[in-house]
């Protein structure tokens, strides 16, 4: 099935269990749908229906917010008119798979360990609609990485993975692995920057020019799924790279604050079927 017939089909169901449409937030839905540039056409009561239900959801958390109940803001955005399945059908790319490029980070547990807080943190960004954040992932824990080693902040290229590691298995916006993005890294010898190869939150050709390579990596390994292993990782290494179940509402319509979600289980469920938290660490040139 085309995707755009079965995001319809999805919205279509909504429609037969008919939510009744309050006119109070008609100028809302107004305005969202021109700052969003939407038209439906025929499917337009349905996409309301869906973004009501949606607004509904965000107003309520936000007075609870206020109320001291939650420790972060939501907004509603681009994403507002998707149910919860076309969402995770669409924007949740992560491809798990039993093996990988990289070796097994293996290092004894010491008692007592604690991790320093000053973490270098990089501002929240719009991945648009590409299920691109195995890519940002793989960049930020590069970036990490240089900055551990050099004191250096450099900003890399995310559509330089998407566009040029389908070799590696990657597969563009339809989803990839942070492993495969360091061994293209590792294979291409090099890492266009961000402003350089600007990110287009879509697929296109390969660009990749070697005079503006800002990074390389020169191994990776992949951390056992435990909690000791990844506390080590993280005192001994730094910036790791991780991948979370992010199709949650909270995750899609997060604005601001701190969202807490902290599982103990390594063997979380992605709502896709695909299975296991992945963890990567690297070395970088």
């Amino acid at each position: 099935m085309h995707p755009f017939d079965f995001l319809t089909a999805l919205c279509l169901g909504i429609v037969s269990a008919t939510i009744e449409l309050d006119q109070s937030l008609d100028a809302q839905w107004i305005r969202w749908k021109e700052t969003h540039g939407k038209q439906y056409g025929v499917v337009e009561e349905c996409r309301r229906a869906v973004w009501q239900k949606n607004m509904k959801m965000i107003m309520q958390h936000n007075r609870e917010y206020l109320q001291g109940k939650h420790s972060f803001l939501m907004a509603m955005n681009g994403f507002g008119d998707m149910t919860d399945e076309e969402f995770r059908h669409m924007m949740i790319g992560l491809k798990i798979q039993k093996n990988e490029n990289g070796t097994v980070f293996k290092v004894p547990f010491p008692a007592g360990i604690s991790l320093p807080m000053n973490r270098r943190q990089t501002p929240d960004i719009s991945l648009g609609r590409c299920a691109s954040g195995w890519a940002f992932s793989a960049t930020g824990a590069i970036e990490g990485q240089i900055f551990r080693k050099y004191g250096k902040r450099v900003s890399l290229s995310v559509q330089n993975l998407l566009d040029c590691s389908q070799a590696e298995g990657n597969e563009g916006c339809n989803g990839g692995l942070m492993s495969n993005a360091f061994q293209y890294v590792r294979n291409n010898r090099g890492l266009d920057t961000e402003e350089s190869y600007p990110y287009v939150a879509r697929d296109g050709p390969c660009k990749y020019r070697p005079e503006y390579s800002a990074a390389n990596v020169t191994a990776f390994q992949t951390i056992p799924r435990r909690e000791e292993a990844l506390l080590v990782a993280m005192k001994n290494m730094g910036s790791i790279s991780a991948a979370i179940d992010a199709s949650l509402d909270t995750f899609r319509f997060y604005k601001g604050g701190k969202h807490l979600l902290i599982q103990k289980n390594w063997k979380t469920t992605l709502r896709n079927s695909k299975n296991d938290t992945l963890v990567d660490i690297l070395q970088v040139e």
